[in-house]
């Protein structure tokens, strides 16, 4: 079977920079493979364009990980695409980039509990919890 593929949820206003640093490391650091696929939209669209698009491309993936900074309140978007991934049942769990941590805000429908430290060890246990839940498993 293939890696496993993982759609990344990020607020690209403040975080571009750990998603590119944690879809890098993905390739690397993981101790269970998964792909990270790029695959934010990368002009700004109309909101219904937007919508349509992220969902074609969430319906690919077998998990949605949520990189959760310190500026999630604003990030509007991030909201939408995890709604998105529950509505097509792909799992989703959260990671803390940028000095987040157990006080910060989380987006609307991403769980404290499913949420976890930017230890590779953590993410690959994660990843393969996911693998037993999602749609694609």
């Amino acid at each position: 079977m293939a890696d496993p593929r993982a759609f990344l949820s990020f607020d690209f206003d403040h975080n571009e920079i750990q998603k590119r640093l944690f879809a890098g490391q993905a390739r690397s650091d993981s101790p269970t493979p998964f792909t990270v696929q790029d695959w934010s939209s990368k002009t700004h669209l109309p909101q219904r364009q937007w919508e349509a698009l992220i969902k074609t491309k969430m319906a690919r993936t077998n998990m949605c990980i949520v990189l959760v900074g310190r500026h999630m309140a604003s990030a509007t978007g991030v909201a939408k695409e995890i709604a998105m991934a529950k509505e097509l049942r792909v799992p989703v769990f959260g990671v803390y980039v940028d000095g987040a941590g157990l006080a910060s805000t989380l987006p609307v429908g991403l769980q404290r509990n499913r949420t976890m430290a930017w230890k590779w060890s953590y993410i690959a246990a994660a990843v393969q919890q996911m693998m037993g839940e999602g749609k694609n498993a």
